[in-house]
Parts: structure tokens; sequence; C-alpha cells
């Protein structure tokens, strides 16, 4: 059973109060922390932060051949980084999961590309339009391959790359570009091709799957079919 809130915190420092003592080679001492830090997480990141990190640095010292360890806890300690607005830090955290998983995994391994998807949404929260781009066109065919079309992580990869091509203040539609105001304005200087026509055609595409697969009233339905809908708002305003 799954507790959370009031509940998951009492238990997480009861936990930890039970196997204080024990040490540091002792794993349930170590996970005693882990279960700390990931009470303390959805409420407390700046308290959760150094918890998680303590705990990473005993996985890494004393239970390295247990890279599943490791990773849960990189993951709870990206979620606080992100929370206190360091995803810069939690960014690089991302790629080298990323990386470690293609030298163990492979790069067809589902769980490789789920870091590879987790890799690309942190581009797009960083406004690194140029990294996601490239990162995830070299992403979508092994994903296509490995998963299938219609995979709802291969759709993501998709919705992060429309993202990242009609988010860009540097892409265009035919021979118009995005000023600071928003608007899209005439270039005459540069041709980069028609990239928000191509994010629509993700997107269409997208919608079309997760209609299908999913049904109309699932939530990642809705919310592609919310994009598409702001993105062809864009185009009726330029």
């Amino acid at each position: 059973q799954f507790f959370h809130g009031a509940v998951q915190l009492a238990l997480g420092w009861a936990v930890w109060k039970t196997y204080l003592g024990r040490p540091d080679t002792d794993g349930f001492r170590c996970q005693s922390i882990g279960a700390l830090g990931n009470a303390l997480g959805p409420s407390r990141p700046k308290e959760a932060l150094p918890v998680l990190e303590a705990t990473l640095a005993l996985n890494r010292r004393y239970f390295s051949s247990h890279d599943a360890l490791a990773y849960g806890t990189e993951k709870k300690l990206c979620v606080c980084l992100d929370a206190l607005e360091r995803g810069d830090e939690s960014h690089i955290i991302k790629r080298e999961i990323y990386d470690r998983r293609v030298a163990t995994l492979g790069v067809s391994d589902e769980r490789t590309i789920t870091s590879a998807m987790h890799v690309s949404a942190s581009s797009v929260s960083l406004l690194r339009w140029d990294e996601c781009k490239t990162f995830t066109r070299n992403q979508l065919p092994t994903a296509r391959r490995s998963l299938g079309a219609d995979h709802e992580n291969t759709l993501k990869l998709k919705a992060l790359l429309a993202s990242s091509l009609c988010l860009d203040p540097e892409n265009t539609r035919n021979d118009l570009r995005l000023n600071q105001y928003g608007r899209w304005q005439p270039v005459f200087d540069l041709d980069t091709g028609d990239d928000l026509l191509e994010a629509e055609t993700i997107m269409q595409d997208v919608v079309q799957r997760r209609r299908r697969v999913f049904g109309p009233a699932h939530p990642n339905t809705q919310s592609s079919e919310a994009s598409l809908s702001r993105l062809r708002a864009q185009f009726a305003n330029s």
C-alpha cells in the first residue's frame, strides 16, 4: 500500500529512527534514508535534497551493483532539483542516467528510451530548443522500431519535438518569425523551412493515435488536443 502526505512523512521518520543505529553498509539503513527523502520530497524539497544526496552517496559507495537503487534515488533527486528551480543540475543527472543506460542496456531498451524522453522534456523546460530538436529526432527512429509508433513513450517524444519546433522563437512559418511580442512578422534574410507546419503535422498524428489507443476522454489525448488547438491558433493569428 502506498501512503502520502502526513502519513507518509510520519512513516518516513519512523523508519529512519528504527534503523538509525545500524552501520552504513546495512541495506535497511540505506533504504530507510531513502524512504525519509521520498517522504520529504513532495512538500519539503529543500529538506529532502540533502537526505537524497546522502542516500545516493551510500548507494554508489556500498551498493553499486544494484543500479536500480541509484536510479530510483536519482529520479527523486531530479524532482527535488526541478522543484527548487535548479533545472540545469537536474538536466545533467538525467543526461548521465541516459548515457549510463545506453552503455549498460543499449539504445533500444525501453528503459533507455524512457530516460531519453526525460532528457528531451528537460531540454524543453530549459528552453534549449536546438538541443531538444536534435536529440529527439535522433531518438524517434529507435523508439518507433523498438516500442512501436503507438507506444506512449514514442508519442511523448513526438509531442516534445513538436513543442520545440513551435516554441523556438527562431523557428518560422514559411517566411515568418515569432518576434519578442509573440507575433509573427515577415523575415527576408533567412529560410529555415515551415517549422510550424511540421509541428502541426506531428501533433495531428499524436492526437489521432492517442484517440485510437487511449480514447478521447484520456488525459493525454485531451492534452495533445489542447496543444494542437493552440498551435492552430498561432496560424490563425499570424
